[in-house]
């Protein structure tokens, strides 16, 4: 059987199979050397793995991943040092933001980013996420929202949206008495220390490719000495949300996105330019 796949999620090539222009291709599917090759422990259908993938094609193609420290979370990423070839480092609860400051204020010439969950940052890690932003730590963030407490279950996160059903919410999440989900980009935008905020999405191929755009440009201004940079990615909690992966894609097509709207929110490297 003759295939041919992308170099990137970034790739204009879709699989193709038995094809002769296949066969015939240069272009070959390859693991990022960034990813360590070894089976994760995420749920089927759950979008970590896109986007663990999309993080390391960025270190890949910038080439710095023998540079590069990054900050695993507590939450279901918890276990990502297993999976990047770079150096890692496990911080506590929320604490991601505050523990790659003192990573990057050592050693500035490294790049270091966060891979954390919307329980991890935006409850428990508020105040270190705002802080870094409002000092502008030259740092990579990279916010995976998926509207729930993944890992303990299915709990209502900060995220979670108005009327939607969780383990701790089983009527779904009142306003009245849980507030409004946060919206992060929206909040970091508004402080000058932030230099590049983005929210995109992991639910179809033409969503993975932006994302992938803005995991790399969040990287590319690190390397350029620029900083507080952010991405926030929609995400699915198939398991949680009791939904097969294909309607998890459609939920959050259909229910995240109206609420927490894709797009750029800041970027100072365009006035730059």
């Amino acid at each position: 059987m003759s295939v041919i796949e992308n170099q990137s999620i970034d790739g204009e090539t879709d699989v193709i199979e038995n094809s002769e222009w296949a066969a015939t291709s240069k272009f070959v599917f390859t693991k990022p050397h960034s990813l360590v090759d070894v089976p994760t422990h995420y749920c089927p259908g759950c979008t970590h793995g896109i986007i663990h993938r999309l993080v390391a094609e960025a270190l890949d193609e910038l080439n710095i991943c023998g540079r590069t420290v990054g900050i695993a979370p507590v939450g279901c990423a918890v276990m990502a040092y297993d999976y990047f070839a770079c150096d890692m480092i496990e911080a506590a609860h929320g604490r991601a933001p505050a523990v790659a400051t003192g990573v990057k204020r050592t050693l500035p010439d490294n790049i270091v980013f966060t891979y954390q969950g919307d329980g991890d940052l935006a409850a428990i890690g508020t105040a270190e996420t705002v802080h870094a932003a409002l000092r502008g730590e030259r740092i990579t963030v990279v916010f995976v929202n998926n509207a729930i407490y993944g890992m303990t279950g299915g709990q209502m996160a900060p995220t979670t949206l108005p009327g939607q059903v969780t383990q701790t919410t089983p009527y779904g999440r009142s306003t009245e008495t849980a507030g409004f989900p946060i919206k992060v980009c929206e909040m970091l935008a508004t402080i000058d220390g932030t230099y590049y905020a983005e929210r995109v999405s992991v639910d179809c191929v033409k969503n993975i490719r932006a994302a992938k755009k803005a995991v790399k440009k969040a990287f590319e201004y690190q390397v350029r000495g620029k900083g507080f940079n952010i991405v926030e990615i929609l995400s699915t909690c198939p398991t949680n949300w009791g939904l097969s992966p294909q309607k998890a894609c459609n939920w959050l097509s259909d229910n995240m996105i109206p609420y927490f709207p894709l797009g750029v929110y800041k970027d100072k490297g365009k006035a730059d330019e």
